[in-house]
C-alpha cells in the first residue's frame, strides 16, 4: 500500500464555464467563452457552454454527488462575468447568491471550497477594451476579486487567484486556439505580465477583505520541460523560460528572469513592464497549485526538414510559443489519453522534487490531474474506465514518490469531477470521474468515482489491481 500524510487534502475540482451552463440567466454577462463558441468553426461540433452540465440548476445534486465521493475539498471557479457581468461596477446579486449557495452547501457536507477567482471566462466587456494585454484589466480583476473577498471571504478559507494563465496569455493571445482567438505575440506577451501583476494586486486585495487565516494561492501548469538528448539543453531553457519562469520569476522571486526578455526582444521591449510591478507580482502565497497531465520533450531544430510542433495544444493560426522557431516540440510515445498526450507520471514526480529544490518553503498540492477516455457505456449500463485507474493510480504514486523525496505536497485534485466542456474541443472529450449524458444530463459513477471514493477514505492507494471496480 501507498500512503500519503495524515492530513492529505483530497479533493475533484471543475470550472465555471465548463460546468454551470445558465449562460445569460439571473444577469450574467458575456463572456470571451461566450463569444468564442457561438462563432463558427472555432469550437468541435459547434458546441457551446450554453448548458454545459447544468450546474447552475443542479446545484444541490452536485454537492451530494461530491459529498457520496466522501472528498475533503471541492475546487470551484467563480465566473466573473456572473459576479460583475461587464467586469467593472457593482455585484450582480443573483450571481453572488449562487455562489454562497454553494459554499454554504460544501460547508454543510464539511467539504472545504477551494475558489478559483479566473478560469479564463474574461468579461467580454474588458476584452473589448483590449483585455489582458491592456493594463487596466489587472486593476479590474482586483476589484473583482475585493468583491469576491467580500461576498465569501468569511467563509473561503482557500483561494487561487488564476488557472493557468500560461493557457489565457499564450493560447487566447498567441496561437488563437482559446478564446479570445487573437494571434498577436507582443499582446500574448503583455498579457503574461498582467496576468501576474492581477494575481499580486488580488491577493492584496483578498489578504484585505478574506478571513484572515485564508490560504492565498495561484494554479500554473507548469511544463516538466525534457530534451531529446545534451545538445538540446538550449531549446530546454527556452521552453522552460516561456513556459513556467515567466511566472514563476515574478510571482515567487520578484522579477522575470533575465534569459526570458533576451529571447523576446524581438517581439517585444517589455516597456509594459512599470517600476514596482515585479514586487506586486511578488506577494506572500500559503501554497502553490500545480496543474500536470504529460510532459513536453524538446529538441534544438536546425533548420533541415519539417519542424516538428507536438507540443499537446492545437494548431492555430500562430505558435504559442514565442521566439522559440529553433525548438523542436517532439511527439512522444505512447500510450496515449484521447487528447493525444502521452502517460508519463514520472514527469510528475520530477517536477515536484525541482519545485522543492528551488522554493523550499513553498508547498504545493496538485490542482488538476487527469485524463480524457473514450469512456463507452457497457451493456450494464456502467462506464469500465479501467484505463483512467490506471492513469489516477500512476499518478498519485507519483505524488507519493514525490512526497517521500521530500516535496511537501499538500494535497490532490482529480480532473475533473464530471464530463463537461472541453474547451475548443467542445463535448468530444470526457475527463470525468461522472458521466453525464448529453441528452438528459443524468449523472453516473464511472468506475474511477468508484475506485477514488475507496482511496479516499482510505488515505492510501490500493494493490493495483482495478477488476473489483468492474
Amino acid at each position: 500500500m501507498t500512503t500519503f500524510p495524515e492530513h492529505f487534502l483530497w479533493g475533484t475540482a471543475t470550472a465555471a464555464y465548463q460546468v454551470e451552463g445558465a449562460w445569460n440567466e439571473d444577469g450574467r454577462g458575456p463572456s470571451i467563452w461566450d463569444t468564442f463558441s457561438h462563432t463558427p468553426g472555432l469550437v468541435a461540433g459547434g458546441d457551446t457552454g450554453d448548458v454545459a452540465c447544468d450546474h447552475y440548476h443542479r446545484l444541490e445534486e452536485d454537492l451530494d454527488l461530491l459529498a457520496a465521493l466522501g472528498v475533503g475539498a471541492y475546487r470551484f471557479s467563480i465566473s466573473w462575468p456572473r459576479v460583475q457581468p461587464g467586469g467593472t461596477g457593482p455585484v450582480n446579486r443573483a450571481g453572488v447568491d449562487f455562489y454562497s449557495r454553494l459554499v454554504d452547501g460544501l460547508l454543510a457536507r464539511n467539504i472545504s471550497p477551494v475558489a478559483t477567482l479566473y478560469h479564463w471566462d474574461l468579461p467580454q466587456e474588458l476584452e473589448d477594451a483590449g483585455g489582458w494585454p491592456h493594463r487596466d484589466t489587472a486593476s479590474r480583476f482586483a476589484d473583482y476579486a475585493r468583491l469576491a473577498g467580500e461576498a465569501l471571504g468569511d467563509r473561503v478559507r482557500t483561494w487561487i487567484t488564476l488557472n493557468e494563465p500560461w493557457c489565457s496569455a499564450y493560447l487566447g493571445y498567441a496561437s488563437g486556439v482559446h478564446a479570445p482567438a487573437r494571434a498577436e505575440p507582443a499582446a500574448a506577451l503583455a498579457a503574461v505580465h498582467h496576468l501576474n501583476l492581477g494575481h499580486g494586486l488580488a491577493v492584496q486585495a483578498l489578504r484585505s477583505t478574506a478571513a484572515k487565516d485564508a490560504q492565498m494561492s495561484v494554479t500554473l501548469n507548469l511544463h516538466h520541460v525534457r530534451g531529446v538528448s545534451e545538445r538540446d539543453a538550449d531549446a530546454v531553457r527556452r521552453a522552460d523560460a516561456l513556459a513556467n519562469r515567466a511566472f514563476l520569476g515574478p510571482m515567487l522571486e520578484g522579477a522575470y528572469p533575465r534569459d526570458l526578455i533576451a529571447d523576446t526582444a524581438s517581439v517585444t521591449d517589455w516597456s509594459f513592464v512599470r517600476d514596482g510591478d515585479e514586487a506586486t507580482a511578488r506577494q506572500p502565497l500559503d501554497v502553490l497549485g500545480v496543474n500536470y497531465y504529460n510532459p513536453t520533450l524538446v529538441r534544438r531544430w536546425d533548420g533541415d526538414g519539417p519542424r516538428e510542433t507536438a507540443d499537446g495544444h492545437q494548431d492555430g493560426a500562430a505558435s504559442p510559443w514565442i521566439a522559440c522557431e529553433d525548438v523542436e516540440f517532439v511527439k512522444q510515445p505512447g500510450p496515449y489519453t484521447e487528447m493525444g498526450w502521452n502517460i508519463d507520471e514520472t514527469g510528475l514526480t520530477e517536477l515536484l522534487l525541482r519545485l522543492h529544490r528551488d522554493y523550499p518553503d513553498m508547498p504545493t498540492m496538485i490542482t488538476e490531474n487527469g485524463a480524457a477516455f473514450p469512456d463507452p457505456v457497457a451493456a450494464d449500463g456502467r462506464v469500465h474506465d479501467a484505463d483512467r485507474i490506471d492513469y489516477l493510480h500512476r499518478h498519485l504514486a507519483a505524488v507519493s514518490e514525490a512526497i517521500a523525496g521530500g516535496a511537501d505536497v499538500r494535497g490532490y485534485f482529480v480532473w475533473s469531477l464530471m464530463d463537461n466542456f472541453e474547451w475548443a474541443h467542445g463535448y468530444a472529450k470526457r475527463f470525468g470521474i461522472v458521466r453525464v449524458d448529453r441528452e438528459t444530463m443524468e449523472r453516473t459513477w464511472k468506475d474511477s468515482a468508484h475506485w477514488y471514493r475507496d482511496v479516499v477514505a482510505a488515505g492510501e492507494l490500493p494493490a493495483r489491481d482495478f477488476a473489483r471496480h468492474a
